[in-house]
């Protein structure tokens, strides 16, 4: 044998050790329960999520998954958690957007994202702009032009400093040069509490955490922040449409496994989440809550985080929010 077929045989071998092992676990896989590690509290928009797709996942796969609630420092110690778990495909992270935003709001944080595989991006979701009925602005272009009469005397909401809502509120500031004085909150919850109790004007959230009290009356939806609009909510204008026109700002929620995950598991878990979410029951119940479905392959969900984590730190840089 020439030395060159010598070290071709020899790299073949090698690559065959490799890949025996983990095609071997793949084949047995799943032979134990799986969790999902969600990194809030139990209760709103990601813990609805996970918990419609582990109970639909755990008889497809034949075994238990349960949901595990890590909150803490942003999300910052689930993805950790997650970032350094075994790559066996037993420990599933549900990320959403402060999975990118972190990367830039804190002076440092305890994972890559290149530590992360992605399954798929199941849903997206717009922020929406409400404001209090009693606040003299029915439309956007009346609220700017109220703002804009008295710079600075006008209080908006969010979930807190560096959230999406935040952020979306600095990119409306930026489009239309209106001022607003930023209210943070410990969750999207308590802004609408005190948005329906007259405490601040108008409050940037999720559309999930304000559609039940915009149908109800108590608060007044002025616009969504997608190029489209919700198929939950058809009825609430994009902020585009309204008259920002370069106006496009979307939430996502997907899920994760840790880099090294057999491709596999990837593609078994891609394929039983996708079928779970395109299911016209589960899809009719996340439109309802005001979610749009979008149970993609792993690469569209890979793309999000790499388009959307530069734009992310250019809002949190305008909006010079940091956490320590």
């Amino acid at each position: 044998m020439t030395p060159n077929r010598r070290l071709r045989a020899l790299l073949f071998a090698a690559t065959a050790a490799l890949l025996i092992p983990a095609l071997s676990m793949a084949q047995g896989w799943p032979a134990k329960p799986l969790r999902i590690v969600v990194p809030v509290p139990p209760g709103g928009s990601l813990d609805l999520l996970a918990r419609t797709l582990s109970r639909e996942l755990s008889p497809a796969l034949g075994q238990p998954v349960v949901v595990e609630n890590v909150p803490g420092a942003g999300g910052n110690i689930a993805f950790a958690q997650v970032a350094n778990a075994a790559a066996d495909g037993y420990t599933i992270l549900h990320g959403w957007d402060p999975l990118a935003i972190n990367t830039s709001l804190y002076a440092s944080v305890p994972y890559r994202l290149s530590q992360f595989a992605p399954i798929t991006l199941a849903i997206t979701s717009p922020q929406v702009l409400v404001v209090n009925p009693r606040l003299p602005a029915g439309s956007l272009e009346e609220l700017l032009a109220l703002a804009r009469r008295k710079p600075g005397s006008l209080s908006l909401a969010s979930p807190g400093n560096g959230s999406p809502g935040h952020l979306a509120g600095t990119l409306l500031e930026s489009l239309t040069g209106a001022d607003f004085v930023h209210i943070p909150y410990k969750g999207g919850g308590p802004a609408m509490a005190d948005l329906i109790a007259g405490h601040v004007d108008a409050a940037i959230v999720t559309l999930p955490a304000a559609l039940p009290h915009a149908r109800s009356g108590r608060v007044k939806a002025i616009g969504v922040s997608s190029r489209n609009r919700s198929a939950g909510a058809p009825e609430i204008p994009t902020l585009a449409e309204s008259g920002v026109r370069q106006y496009e700002l979307n939430s996502w929620q997907g899920f994760f496994v840790p880099a090294g995950t057999p491709e596999a598991v990837i593609a078994r878990l891609n394929r039983e989440m996708v079928h779970i979410l395109r299911n016209r029951d589960v899809k009719a119940q996340l439109e309802a809550q005001g979610f749009d479905v979008v149970a993609s392959a792993p690469e569209v969900l890979a793309q999000e985080l790499q388009n959307g984590t530069p734009r992310w730190a250019q809002l949190v840089k305008r909006s010079g929010a940091k956490v320590d």
